[in-house]
């Protein structure tokens, strides 16, 4: 797959104003991404979530262009629990971004989980070193989705 770069993307610590933006690329990625997936929880609770809980208390990255935020990521601990790109932005190397710059703030190694429907998100992951260690059947997320948690270990 063609990479484009993008010559004025930043990628940066989000701040409480971009709350309300992460919040819209995470609800238009799974959207897109999830079309099957039951979401656990409505727009306003997602969007207070990551209001009052994501981006004020965990390390969330915003790669943002013009301005604009197009991706994010929320490190916790050695997991990616979030990583999601606005539709229109993927296939453009911000994801190898955001998964680079989680490699360097956790160089000792990487956990994240993905459900196992989600095929664009597993080979992404698998591309970058990901490797899956655990399947499961859903029954311990809030969606009840199976789903496949993969790690990076850095080579020695």
């Amino acid at each position: 797959m063609l990479r484009v770069q993008i010559p004025d993307l930043v990628v940066r610590r989000a701040a409480g104003p971009d709350a309300p933006a992460v919040a819209d690329v995470w609800l238009r990625s799974f959207t897109a991404a999830l079309p099957g997936v039951r979401r656990a929880h409505s727009d306003g609770e997602v969007r207070a979530w990551f209001r009052e809980v994501v981006v004020p208390t965990r390390e969330t990255w915003v790669a943002a262009v013009d301005g604009s935020v197009v991706g994010m990521m929320v490190l916790d601990h050695a997991e990616i629990d979030q990583l999601y790109l606005d539709p229109a932005w993927q296939g453009r190397g911000i994801g190898d971004r955001l998964v680079r710059l989680a490699k360097e703030r956790r160089p000792a190694g990487l956990t994240l989980w993905t459900f196992q429907v989600n095929g664009r998100a597993r080979r992404f992951y698998e591309r970058h070193g990901f490797v899956a260690v655990e399947h499961t059947d859903g029954s311990r997320n809030e969606e009840r989705e199976p789903d496949v948690c993969y790690v990076w270990s850095p080579v020695d």
